[in-house]
């Protein structure tokens, strides 16, 4: 029986490149013993050999070639196509011909079958290793029955028996490796994830994505409350583009989703075939329990219907305060309660972080609230009012000159922007005084009002552009706000161009910000924006700067997310 986890389903373990390059090499050994055999015992290759001596050298030195091709390839292009499946099929392939042309079932070269079981089984999984092993023994029979008309059926019987029996055992050792190794780097990866600059929300997506790409899952459900008197959250990452949502749900909402024990592990497959009633599984365990208990179908039955899926496990949130509960679900594979297993020890290793960061992120609010009203006021007290004795002083000199003096439409011109810039600081402070977060919307508007002033006071044009869809957390979008205002100033004062471009985008996990300008005045020397720079650096991010582009000087920022 082979198990249907997709923990294990087509899924190639990363390794490292001392151990792909290892396979290669063994696999040259492999190729040359064969060829030594064949030159010093050729008489022990069967009792056919003199009648097929050009076709086994044929064989045995285009498995020779073969190999040391792949072994320099691999070294020389680290192509993935070189550690694909197909690789582990074509050896199988020379081996069922190297038994055939050397006797058959009484071939000495029949062990080589369990070189490709063992390297397909520990890279691949247990999957392909199964496949393999069904292959060597289908092989083994084959090349047995065409060699010799004559067939020992006892001796062949015993022969693909032990490849088989092995074979299975091999691919399922493998298969626990591959599959251990997975989960080990998924945990490694979902603590990562788990920083306190990306925000509860947006650490919570990434954690459902990894997830429902580890189990290969059409959809990862988190549903959770902090109190029994606010809402529930309901978090889904099975929207187009990978994208997660957000939901807030009344309790009798969100009831058919908590239908489960509170502290119940759950899983649940539904039958191979409407003829195969019995292959439908349905069982829970709370820690109370040694083992697993059926539960009910009509338990599940509105469940099933709701999230239109075949299988799905979930687990409930190991939360110090509030509840909750995970729900992974597919439409394709089977889950088992392996997988639901490993599904609560994931919960387990990344919801208490996620909680530190909840306290954590009220912390800095609270020392924040408090900073901003000090800010507030330093703002007022030394910004705002000597702008507005400013004003006092340039409206007074306007009202001693006349309408026609050369200089009062400048003076004018300059009343006006003191005026609009102790407007947009009076803004700015209440913004702070209240602690208003900037959302991506947010953050565009502000951008697009700051490019329009640049446009209004310097004469210089500068394209604000962003991503559909532009996803940025309120902390990080007001370090955003700071790094595109100092490049916006750094075209004004350190160029003379009149037209410049902003964009902004998310790929690859990495917010991308490209502040871009003319050269009119020709190449520029290559130099590194300071401030920028140490803003950049300050988020863990990187900054680049093209001065060769013909006309244009772009600096490029990439920030993780």
């Amino acid at each position: 029986m082979i198990p249907q986890s997709p923990s294990s389903t087509g899924a190639r373990s990363a390794g490292d490149a001392v151990g792909a390059s290892m396979v290669f090499v063994m696999r040259l050994v492999l190729a040359l013993t064969a060829i030594l055999t064949l030159v010093v015992a050729p008489g022990d290759l069967g009792n056919r050999y003199g009648e097929r001596n050009l076709l086994n050298s044929l064989i045995f030195g285009g498995y020779l070639l073969h190999s040391l091709t792949l072994l320099l390839v691999a070294r020389r292009h680290r192509t993935p196509f070189w550690h694909g499946k197909a690789v582990y099929w074509i050896d199988l392939g020379w081996y069922a011909l190297m038994v055939y042309c050397t006797g058959g079932g009484n071939s000495f070269f029949f062990p080589f079958f369990f070189f490709v079981i063992l390297t397909a089984s520990f890279q691949w999984g247990f999957d392909e290793g199964a496949r393999i092993t069904l292959g060597a023994t289908f092989a083994l029979a084959l090349s047995t029955w065409l060699t010799d008309s004559s067939i020992n059926h006892a001796h062949l019987l015993l022969r693909t028996a032990f490849v088989l029996a092995l074979g299975y055992m091999i691919a399922y050792w493998g298969g626990l490796g591959v599959a251990q190794r997975r989960r080990l780097r998924l945990l490694r990866d979902v603590s990562r994830l788990a920083n306190p600059r990306f925000g509860v929300d947006q650490t919570i997506a990434l954690v459902l994505q990894q997830t429902r790409d580890f189990y290969h899952a059409s959809n990862c459900l988190l549903l959770m409350r902090d109190h029994p008197d606010e809402l529930w959250q309901l978090h889904s990452s099975g929207a187009p583009q990978g994208r997660a949502s957000l939901s807030r749900l009344p309790e009798g909402a969100a009831a058919p989703l908590l239908v489960f024990a509170p502290q119940a592990l759950v899983q649940y497959a539904s039958a191979l075939h409407a003829r195969l009633p019995g292959t439908l599984e349905s069982r829970s365990r709370t820690p109370q329990q040694a083992r697993w208990q059926r539960l009910p179908p009509e338990t599940v039955e509105q469940l099933i219907d709701l999230l239109d899926a075949s299988s799905f496990i979930s687990a409930p949130l190991p939360l110090r305060k509030g509840e909750g509960r995970i729900y992974v679900v597919s439409d394709r594979h089977r889950f088992s309660r392996v997988d639901a297993v490993f599904l609560q020890q994931l919960a387990a290793q990344v919801f208490p972080v996620i909680e530190n960061i909840v306290l954590l992120d009220r912390l800095a609010s609270d020392a924040a609230f408090r900073e901003r009203q000090k800010i507030a006021r330093d703002l007022h007290d030394t910004t705002i009012q000597p702008y507005i004795g400013l004003r006092h002083g340039i409206s007074a000199v306007r009202q001693t000159l006349q309408s026609d003096h050369p200089v009062a439409a400048e003076l004018d011109k300059l009343l006006d922007m003191t005026t609009q810039v102790i407007g947009d600081m009076r803004q700015f402070t209440r913004q702070v005084r209240q602690g208003a977060s900037q959302t991506d919307a947010e953050l565009l508007v502000a951008l697009r009002r700051q490019a329009q002033q640049v446009q209004e006071f310097y004469d210089i044009q500068i394209t604000i552009q962003a991503q559909d869809g532009l996803a940025i957390s309120d902390r990080l979008a007001a370090e955003v706000f700071q790094i595109v205002n100092e490049g916006m100033h750094n075209i004004r004062k350190h160029t003379r161009a009149r037209t410049g471009t902003i964009s902004l985008n998310n790929a690859d996990g990495q917010l991308r910000i490209r502040i871009e300008n003319e050269t009119p005045e020709g190449p520029t020397a290559p130099f590194l924006p300071g401030s920028l720079a140490e803003r950049t650096a300050a988020l863990g991010g990187t900054i680049e700067i093209d001065c060769d582009t013909p006309g244009a000087t772009a600096v490029s920022i990439a920030i993780p997310v």
